[in-house]
């Protein structure tokens, strides 16, 4: 086996190729150490890369897996972590060139902890928007971050540099945040999948400010793949009260649950969404694809009515009272969008954040109630395909902010339900459009299975986009 194909394969895939000798961490870790070298310049996917430790951890791997003794079902899988997670040893700056680099770091998040310790390789850092405020990745700190499969388009945030590495073969996985979509858009846009699990599920510190609608979500280039993530980042952290305890079966093995005889909710616009006719098409085809597996499908909507403003309310108070705890020079080093939020989070009273947060629960009852006839609902994942990189908007589209283009996305944060987003297909001009699985809360493994069948219907060719080779 070529050593540049590692780029190509899967985790399961590079395990496999581990367990039999065929390939080894060494040769991975250095074929995904390559493919940075040779894409990251136009993608501008990682804002840290470190070969040394990236090399010291594969070797340590390789030993393990020479002498039977891995320790985890990801050891020496090439990843890389958004630069929202605290990492011992590197600098998280989350974008910001408001954040010393020149102060300690020694504590890791939960979610980088845990993949200390199940023995992943550890390339760098991906690149974020400040604070993860935008659906786009784009920040004074580390510039713009562009689509591999068309670097004059955005790769989608908050998690684009995340999006950008697994998609441009520049690592297998990946772990992102999303309080509003910022897993599942850049997943989309970059066609990949992105999976946002309950709330909760994955354990989170320090506590995000923006509260209820934060999640953590692996990142990926095949469901297996989110799976196993999963298995390993939903292991418990006591720094995180509001964690769920551990799933009682494997999320590696309910991936394969037989999910034929479903019912499945299709709703093309939630009622209310102006969906771009190639992507509308796009989706209901693979819809339509899965109701001759198996599934049987309605169209319906949910039922509600956009919920944007308390969604507003919910985010830009969170981003205001991070940002008051920056130093009052700071003001000046801000993204100008993120000081725009910072301003507006800080008109709303109390009484007005918590009237947002009562909307936030009665839709989460009213999601409840509907999958109580539904089992999942299918949607696209956002209405748009990837746009100009660089911008906030669509250029010339009239639209004010990132919600306004992200209106399947960000409702399921503040429902706290599973959501994932796995690839439908491409546009003429060869761009990827994403299909959103949203089940229940606590049916992450029905999630997973329904995008595992989606999986198998319509396969995604192993090596795009063209460049990633």
């Amino acid at each position: 086996m070529a050593v540049n194909t590692g780029t190509l394969l899967t985790a399961s895939e590079l395990v496999a190729a581990y367990s039999t000798g065929e390939l080894s961490p060494v040769e991975a870790t250095r074929a995904a150490l390559q493919a940075i070298e040779d894409r990251d310049g136009e993608c501008n996917a990682y804002c840290l890369v470190d070969p040394e430790v990236a090399l010291e951890q594969a070797r340590a791997s390789e030993i393990r897996w020479r002498e039977g003794n891995p320790i985890g079902w990801l050891d020496g899988v090439p990843t890389s972590i958004k630069d929202m997670f605290l990492t011992q040893g590197w600098p998280t700056l989350r974008g910001s060139r408001a954040i010393d680099p020149e102060q300690p770091w020694d504590v890791d998040s939960p979610v980088t902890a845990r993949l200390r310790e199940n023995g992943l390789v550890f390339l760098g850092k991906t690149t974020t928007p400040e604070l993860a405020w935008k659906g786009v990745t784009d920040s004074p700190l580390t510039g713009i971050t562009r689509n591999p499969w068309d670097p004059s388009k955005t790769a989608g945030g908050s998690s684009g540099g995340s999006a950008a590495a697994v998609a441009a073969g520049m690592g297998e996985l990946s772990v992102g945040t999303d309080g509003g979509g910022s897993v599942r858009i850049p997943a989309s846009f970059c066609g990949i999948v992105g999976f946002k699990p309950t709330h909760g599920r994955i354990p989170l510190f320090p506590a995000s400010p923006f509260g209820p609608l934060s999640h953590a979500g692996p990142m990926a280039r095949s469901v297996d793949d989110v799976a196993l993530m999963l298995d390993v980042l939903a292991l418990p952290d006591y720094r995180d009260p509001s964690a769920l305890p551990p799933n009682l079966s494997p999320f590696r093995e309910a991936v394969r649950r037989d999910v034929r005889g479903l019912n499945a909710a299709y709703s093309p616009t939630l009622g209310y969404v102006h969906v771009d006719p190639e992507v509308a098409g796009i989706v209901a085809s693979v819809v339509a694809a899965l109701g001759e597996a198996g599934l049987h499908i309605e169209e319906t909507d949910p039922g509600f009515a956009a919920p944007k403003e308390a969604f507003d309310v919910l985010w830009s108070t969170g981003a205001a009272k991070w940002l008051d705890t920056f130093p009052a020079e700071a003001a000046e080093q801000v993204d100008p969008g993120l000081r725009r939020v910072w301003a507006e989070g800080r008109t709303y009273s109390a009484g007005e954040y918590l009237a947002a947060n009562a909307e936030r629960a009665a839709l989460g009852i009213q999601m409840g109630e509907f999958h109580t006839r539904h089992d999942v609902l299918l949607t696209p994942t956002v209405p748009i395909p990837p746009f100009e990189a660089g911008h906030e908007v669509p250029v010339d589209s009239g639209l004010k902010g990132w919600p306004e283009w992200t209106p399947f996305t960000y409702p399921f944060n503040m429902t706290q339900q599973p959501a994932i987003s796995v690839p439908a297909g491409v546009t003429a001009s060869g761009l990827p459009v994403g299909l959103q699985i949203v089940g229940p809360r606590h049916s992450d493994d029905l999630v997973l299975a329904v995008a595992k069948l989606v999986e198998e219907i319509r396969p995604w060719p192993t090596d795009r986009p063209a460049g990633s080779r």
